[in-house]
């Protein structure tokens, strides 16, 4: 069977508040790099499933990112298949 490699980028939806992504923006001005805006922290998830068929892997990686990976009240995703 073959390895299919993805990477997901989980990122907060626009118009979520970005606490972690507000901290960081606040510590570069405070560093001297104020021309840094609008930060948004997010994470990069690095999956390989067992799986011939990339559509199939694509729609398993999906549902994992629905049910587990991501928030998709407050977060979306992006698929990034190898």
């Amino acid at each position: 069977m073959k390895r299919v490699k993805a990477r997901v980028r989980v990122t907060p939806k626009e118009g979520v508040l970005d606490p972690e992504g507000r901290s960081v923006q606040r510590a570069l001005g405070d560093m001297g790099y104020s021309d840094a805006q609008e930060i948004r922290i997010g994470k990069l998830i690095e999956i390989e499933l067992d799986c011939d068929d990339p559509a199939k892997a694509r729609g398993r990686i999906a549902e994992m990112c629905d049910r587990l990976l991501a928030n998709p009240v407050i977060e979306s995703y992006e698929i990034d298949l190898d």
